[in-house]
């Protein structure tokens, strides 16, 4: 494969979900969608063939990236090694040994069959970002951004709902990457905030949506008895809390989750 120019024997590998862009104008696009400075530390969750990190570069203080696939070493030596601002560690990211930046940014494009549990580590994760900018299937992103009551309502819209907002950015189609993959894709921009909550009720509030996504067609009474001592405690927080408990839960919001995680802890 020729990147700038110059030929890359870059063996594609199926396991780990490489898809490569190497449209720079895009590239560039993203870290513009990602709102990066040269104040920011941005950690690259799979550097690949290095071409958004050269983009990330050019506009940040610093750019960690990790990448699992050790046959992109040349590569990536190669094409980054004089770059005075970038550092690759050839780790799994999720079994990483060294702690994170105390603030950083993240932007990645991130392999499908590891997206929901990269996304929740650093959602819910001690290291937390200020943003998290990634590519991801386009109908993932849906999910993401997703209204409470909509078809791709679920579980993780929720749960990222009650410490980020998230908006897709722009939609990428499979054309841009090299091998294609068989969906288009979007940018998703999730930008983490304080929204008032204790950590508590954060922690509540995600073992109530956990349960009520785990059974998406029962009831609010039924869904959340487990987790709140029984049918009967859990019909009592809820009407207590201004929801009907033939409420269910996909229709309630990560707001809502806080209301039932609030009054739970009173009573």
């Amino acid at each position: 494969m020729i990147i700038d120019g110059k030929f890359f024997n870059i063996d594609f590998n199926k396991k780990f979900g490489q898809n490569f862009i190497f449209d720079k104008n895009l590239l560039m696009a993203i870290a513009a969608d990602a709102g990066v400075t040269k104040e920011d530390v941005v950690l690259e969750i799979g550097a690949g063939a290095g071409t958004l990190k050269a983009a990330l570069a050019a506009s940040a203080k610093e750019v960690i990236a990790y990448e699992i696939d050790e046959n992109l070493r040349p590569v990536l030596e190669e094409r980054l090694g004089s770059l005075p601002n970038v550092r690759v560690v050839f780790e799994d990211y999720m079994k990483r040994k060294e702690p994170l930046p105390p603030v950083f940014k993240v932007v990645a494009n991130l392999p499908y069959y590891v997206t929901t549990p990269i996304l929740m580590s650093l959602i819910e994760g001690e290291e937390r970002p200020e943003s998290v900018t990634v590519m991801v299937q386009k109908e993932v992103a849906e999910r993401l951004v997703a209204a409470p009551g909509s078809a791709e309502y679920g579980a993780i819209t929720a749960s990222i709902s009650l410490v980020a907002d998230a908006e897709i950015t722009r939609i990428v189609g499979r054309k841009n990457f090299i091998p294609p993959p068989n969906v288009d894709s979007a940018v998703v921009r999730i930008t983490l905030r304080d929204k008032g909550y204790s950590q508590g009720e954060i922690s509540l509030a995600r073992t109530l949506i956990r349960a009520a996504f785990n059974m998406r067609r029962k009831t609010l009474s039924n869904a959340l008895a487990g987790a709140l001592g029984g049918k009967d405690r859990a019909a009592e927080i809820i009407a207590a809390a201004g929801f009907a408990p033939t409420a269910r839960g996909e229709t309630l919001s990560a707001e809502d989750y806080v209301k039932l995680a609030q009054r739970a802890m009173r009573n």
